[in-house]
């Protein structure tokens, strides 16, 4: 089975359950469809959100309307084992890449979900103790077996990116991203996507909520410069602080983490304005508390 691509922006389905908004079915039902309506069929997902309920909530709604599945891609996550009521076994927070854990994170996706496939599966944290061959074995397992259409890693820097690819091919990889959060502009991470025809994606894009505090050191400098760029480019300040991300060529993904539809149309907005060099530069120079670049 071919993939799709993943559609930019992806929607992030983390407070969409218990950890947010706490929607029933019939409002994850209307959520997915409106994406769907956007042009957005991506859902970002991983095992734990909502203490390892959102999974299964989603698919509730999956499974009330049996012609959604093939209308979307549905990317989770697995690695991270949390400390909750829903997994008594768990004594400590703990990370998880061995065989067998990956094997059965996927299977209890595909359940919770009421799918036989995931279009994306990620290994969600690097493990200090991963071993690449076994995760390899796992990953070429689920492909086989078509239960894993693409494979991918998160928050892995770019040695531990090299060692994995080795053994298995990496599609994505899904890092922290923003204007208050620079450094995989120059600490190799998207140089890395790039020389590895790997695709960024990028999760809390706006900062994860930061970028309303005003006691954030740059929140003046940033959103001044934003405004000026916003009225240039006859949009809103959300929309060009995404568009600052899409300037890069490594073409990253952005993973929208809202409940609300309207946040999602700005992203999807963002993807058709092209920043100059310059007006890049400036949001650089503003990131950096008006400082010029080196």
């Amino acid at each position: 089975m071919k993939s799709k691509p993943i559609s930019s922006p992806v929607a992030g389905c983390m407070r969409w359950g218990k950890w947010g908004a706490n929607f029933d079915t019939a409002t994850y039902r209307a959520m997915i469809e409106q994406c769907i309506s956007m042009g957005i069929h991506s859902f970002d997902h991983a095992d734990i959100y909502g203490d390892y309920t959102t999974e299964e909530e989603f698919g509730a709604a999956l499974k009330e309307d049996k012609t959604l599945r093939s209308r979307i891609k549905l990317i989770t996550k697995c690695g991270i084992q949390m400390v909750t009521e829903n997994r008594p076994l768990h004594n400590i927070k703990s990370y998880n890449t061995g065989k067998k854990h990956i094997l059965q994170s996927a299977e209890q996706s595909l359940q919770h979900f009421g799918t036989d496939y995931l279009d994306l599966f990620l290994i969600h944290r690097p493990d200090p103790l991963m071993d690449p061959e076994e995760i390899a074995e796992a990953v070429q397992q689920l492909q086989q077996q078509g239960k894993v259409l693409e494979f991918g890693v998160s928050n892995f820097l770019p040695h531990q990116v090299n060692m994995l690819k080795k053994y298995v091919p990496i599609s994505y990889n899904q890092i922290a991203l923003s204007i208050i959060h620079l450094s995989p502009f120059t600490n190799g991470i998207l140089d890395n996507c790039m020389e590895n025809h790997i695709r960024p994606m990028a999760w809390a894009p706006l900062g994860g909520g930061l970028l309303t505090d005003d006691l954030h050191p740059h929140f003046r400098s940033i959103t001044h410069t934003a405004a000026e760029l916003a009225e240039k480019y006859a949009t809103g300040i959300n929309e060009i602080l995404l568009a600052f991300l899409h300037r890069h060529p490594s073409n990253i993904i952005t993973v929208i983490g809202t409940t609300r539809p309207e946040r999602l149309e700005q992203a999807r907005k963002a993807g058709s304005i092209h920043l100059t060099r310059e007006d890049w530069f400036m949001l650089l120079k503003a990131a950096n508390g008006g400082e010029d670049v080196a």
